[in-house]
């Protein structure tokens, strides 16, 4: 009935038809469950797990994990929580997950204690989707349960991968086997001891096929000789330890078994797209709780400070950032959510172009916040007294990560320009 509804404490999410955005029944009591977990658990630990990094910057533990961590992903399994973002396991709807993801948001070690953390995430749905069931047994099982992690490897140092069908890492048959020769960067994750397993797109040349079906996925073992981590890379100067650092990787005649191919030769494209659908929109759900998160952060400061014998607030220019900023994180949050209930209703290509809009419009409009959120807090908000630097770092990398805005606002305009001329056609 409508009176159980509304003690989840969302708005009313209405999609353009004017339907509701329902969460499930489930769905609702994952997300109280998570608040809950969140507020007792994941925020009092913040401190704790953000010295950790700080005390051990140059130390051998640095690509470790502070113990908190595993008890608190313990904990989590426990209550159920793990896993949250692959319907098939967990039974959520994507509107379901879009309010967790948009909780889990609100700190930045949030989603590896639920298990919900990318690219582990993508990989873990690529298995799902694509794997053998030997490829499933051997590392999709191990990654729902948490015992290994893994990365992705696709972006190149020496082509623009914003055109992915550049990539030239290149992937050989020879005989019953496969070999690997090519540059990686920005494989996020493979500084982590447990990172094991690395899914490599590469090019398996077959002039004769259409520059979408030269490419392919393989399984590489981070243990196959051959494969060389170089450097960690920094994100404005954080190598951002928890999440295993963002690594370039080298593959000198890796060989690994035929087997390890995913799906088949020529079908990396394919593949990939339905990695990067849900990949991209858990990526935006989450910035919307980090965007509340900053303008708590901002409201808090503005109450508390005096400048010029009054409140920050009350000075008109702090008070319309916190307006703006209340206006940009609806209108992102519904857009999410409509992308959500388009990949709930169409799935994930049928929701291509709502995706490719949540991911412009969101890392835009929250780098903005973040940005005001900091100007709030003044010399503060740069420093680690505060969580905004970091912020602003990871939402500014979002621009770029998981395709540059201007790649996505070309394809939305191309299916804008094939939607309006369906319509043309339909009324002739």
């Amino acid at each position: 009935s409508m009176s159980k509804r509304t003690f989840s404490t969302v708005l009313p999410q209405i999609d353009t038809t004017g339907q509701l955005f329902v969460q499930t029944r489930k769905g609702q009591e994952v997300l109280i469950k998570v608040k809950h977990f969140m507020k007792q658990h994941i925020l009092p630990a913040e401190k704790e797990v953000t010295e950790f990094y700080v005390q051990n910057e140059n130390s051998v533990d640095k690509w470790g994990k502070p113990l908190v961590i595993d008890k608190l992903k313990e904990m989590a399994k426990v209550e159920g929580l793990w896993n949250l973002f692959l319907p098939a396991v967990s039974g959520l709807s994507h509107v379901d997950y879009a309010l967790i993801a948009e909780e889990t948001g609100k700190c930045f070690f949030a989603p590896d204690v639920f298990n919900c953390q990318a690219p582990d995430t993508g990989n873990m749905e690529v298995l799902h989707l694509y794997g053998s069931e030997e490829q499933k047994k051997q590392w999709l099982e191990p990654l729902l349960q948490g015992n290994i992690t893994s990365c992705f490897c696709m972006t190149e140092p020496d082509v623009a991968s914003s055109d992915a069908t550049n990539i030239e890492c290149s992937i050989q048959r020879d005989e019953d086997s496969y070999v690997i020769n090519g540059k990686k960067w920005w494989s996020s994750g493979a500084g982590n001891p447990k990172c094991k397993i690395a899914i490599v797109l590469g090019r398996t040349q077959n002039t004769s096929l259409s520059r979408h079906k030269q490419h392919s996925m393989i399984l590489v073992p981070m243990n196959t000789p051959g494969v060389k981590i170089i450097r960690p890379l920094s994100v404005f100067g954080y190598t951002d330890n928890f999440h295993g650092g963002h690594f370039e990787i080298h593959f000198n005649q890796v060989r690994v078994p035929a087997t390890n191919l995913i799906l088949g030769e020529g079908r990396g494209f394919e593949i990939s797209q339905g990695r990067l659908g849900p990949g991209r929109i858990h990526h935006c759900m989450r910035t919307v709780g980090l965007a509340e998160r900053a303008l708590q952060i901002m409201c808090e400061r503005a109450t508390q400070r005096i400048a010029f014998k009054k409140k920050l607030y009350a000075h008109e220019v702090v008070a319309h950032w916190i307006a703006e900023s209340r206006i940009a994180i609806e209108k992102i949050r519904l857009l999410t959510l409509k992308a959500a209930h388009s990949m709930d209703t169409l799935g994930s290509a049928g929701a291509k172009k709502e995706i490719a809009m949540i991911k412009v419009a969101a890392p835009r409009a929250v780098s903005k916040i973040v940005d005001w959120a900091i100007q709030v807090c003044g010399g503060a908000g740069v420093s680690q007294d505060y969580p905004l630097a970091n912020m602003y770092a990871i939402t500014r990398v979002l621009r770029l990560a998981d395709g540059p805005d201007e790649v996505h606002l070309s394809a939305i305009a191309t299916m804008e320009l094939r939607d309006q001329a369906k319509r043309l056609t339909a009324k002739i």
